[in-house]
């Protein structure tokens, strides 16, 4: 009798082509790569989008927007579906989602249109990006390994942001702002094709959805969101906003009696209990709100006023991105000699000081003389609380709870940034009306047939009357900036009290722990 030859069954899950880290860890960082570089990638090339779909600079805001609050609003529900259903099999339900609204996108021929992309690009983002930290864990062992893994992954989020602001560049100048969405079909179709051969499916764990405190949240925030974009371009009288929100109180009101009776809510409401950490968020909620602000209005401000291309304007934001970084990695070195007050006072103030400077901006200034200088400051302030913030947000919290603290802090940066472009949109558009109104009767009576046909088409003056308009609007806006700036400031003064012996006992170990991770330097918008 011939014995029968043994085999090696495969183990349900199991990568066909395990064993191979450096692989898998390609596929994860190609993954938080393609997300990162969407939030900057789009920034460079709203001007053409404005242009080639007729939105207005209020209504252009959405484009941020509606990435950031699906992304922000999300967040924490896209890593809990990882821990229920499978990491690989979430994550890989995120990249093809991910890339089906970036195809969507691309093809847009309304605004409404490339708007529902972008929203349906963010659940995308917030069902692969958390899954994707924490398939690290899962792929590889504790140790020197894991956290070679960790640095790759930092260096991806944080490095990300400035390759967006190159690639934006050079996609909508040498072939159109469609190809800002349609670069992510080909790396989303080729990760999905990947991750089966070098990802294992994770253990699952039982647990609940908590879809009614994701829904009831993302949608007051989006309601909040609306109605301050509409009274910005109808006043503060319109039905319309005043509905929106009454709306967005409701909703938000039943998000908190949600999440306060929920076995597994999606927001543990008892992370804001410790004042540290409420205050942790605060600041975060403040910094990303003047953040997201000043990178739309800023790409607004070189390409229409200033007249870059987008290449150039790319290049533009390569400094403050560098400096964020370099900021960043001193924080992080010094942060157990001298604790995290000093960083966050310092950076709140540096903030604040590069906003006021930005309020100075009229048609007169260069990039050298009104732009460079009150962004570099901008730049150092963030850097210096981005490693600060997240280490402070998961001071002195159990292991198991990281996840969920270090989550909310995410979340906070994309939906406060939401929430503060919008209030600076409404503070533009207030601005803006009134130095329309101003500047009218010289445009009319000097303005071509031409240049009043395109008044009457988009509401925008052309030419130099254009340009005054669209300035006094964002230097006013920049003052609402650093008014967020300020609520940061005092709260990093007045509430935060955490002493250098917490973090040390971190061992900044739990700055990625958790699948959400830490805040991303490189999210701005």
């Amino acid at each position: 009798m011939t014995p029968t030859p043994l085999t090696t069954a495969r183990i349900p899950g199991t990568a066909r082509r395990a064993g191979r880290p450096g692989a898998a860890l390609t596929v994860i960082a190609a993954c938080q790569l393609m997300v990162v570089l969407d939030a900057t990638i789009v920034n460079i090339a709203l001007p053409h989008i404005q242009t080639a779909l007729s939105f207005s600079t209020t209504d252009l805001s959405w484009v941020v927007s509606a990435y950031t609050l699906t992304f922000g609003g999300l967040l924490l529900l896209g890593g809990r579906a990882g821990d229920i259903l499978g990491r690989r099999r979430v994550f890989l339900a995120g990249i093809l989602l991910f890339t089906l609204a970036s195809l969507l996108g691309g093809l847009a021929q309304e605004p409404w249109q490339l708007l529902a992309a972008r929203a349906l690009q963010g659940v995308g983002g917030a069902i692969a990006s958390p899954t994707s930290l924490a398939l690290i864990t899962t792929t590889f062992p504790e140790g020197p390994e894991r956290n070679r893994a960790f640095g790759v992954f930092a260096a991806v989020s944080a490095g990300g942001g400035a390759i967006g602001l190159l690639a934006g560049g050079m996609l909508t100048e040498w072939l159109d702002w469609r190809w800002v969405l349609f670069v992510n079909v080909p790396i989303g179709v080729l990760i999905a094709v990947l991750t089966p051969l070098y990802i294992s499916e994770s253990e699952r764990h039982p647990g609940r959805f908590d879809f009614a405190g994701a829904i009831t949240s993302t949608t007051g925030m989006a309601a909040l969101v609306y109605g301050f974009i509409r009274a910005s371009e109808e006043g503060w009288r319109d039905v319309l906003a005043l509905g929106s929100f009454a709306a967005a109180v409701v909703l938000l009101a039943l998000f908190a009696h949600l999440e306060s009776r929920a076995a597994e809510p999606i927001t543990p409401l008892r992370m804001f209990a410790e004042r540290n950490r409420a205050g942790t968020y605060l600041i975060m909620l403040s910094l990303a709100a003047a953040m997201f602000g000043m990178f739309f209005f800023i790409v607004q401000f070189v390409q229409n006023v200033l007249g870059y291309s987008p290449i150039r304007s790319g290049l533009a934001f390569l400094p403050v991105t560098a400096v964020i970084i370099i900021a960043a990695g001193l924080s992080q070195r010094l942060l157990p000699r001298f604790g995290p007050k000093p960083f966050m006072v310092t950076g709140a103030a540096l903030t604040g000081t590069g906003l006021i400077w930005l309020t100075l901006l009229d048609t007169g200034s260069s990039y050298l003389s009104g732009v460079l200088g009150p962004m570099l400051l901008f730049g150092l302030g963030m850097g210096l609380n981005f490693v600060t913030l997240t280490l402070t947000a998961v001071s002195g919290i159990a292991p198991h709870e990281a996840g969920a603290a270090s989550g909310l802090l995410n979340a906070s940066q994309q939906v406060g940034g939401a929430l503060g472009l919008s209030i600076l949109v409404t503070v533009f558009g207030t601005a803006a009306r009134g130095e329309t109104e101003r500047q009218l009767p010289d445009f009319l009576g000097e303005a071509s047939t031409a240049e009043q046909e395109v008044f009457e088409k988009t509401g925008m003056m052309p030419g130099p009357a254009g340009h005054e308009v669209l300035t006094e609007g964002i230097s006013t806006a920049f003052v609402a900036g650093a008014g967020m700036a300020a609520v940061a400031l005092l709260t990093a003064v007045l509430v935060i009290r955490v002493r250098t012996g917490d973090l040390e006992a971190l061992g900044g170990k739990t700055t990625t722990a958790g699948p959400a991770g830490p805040a991303d330097p490189a999210a701005a918008g």
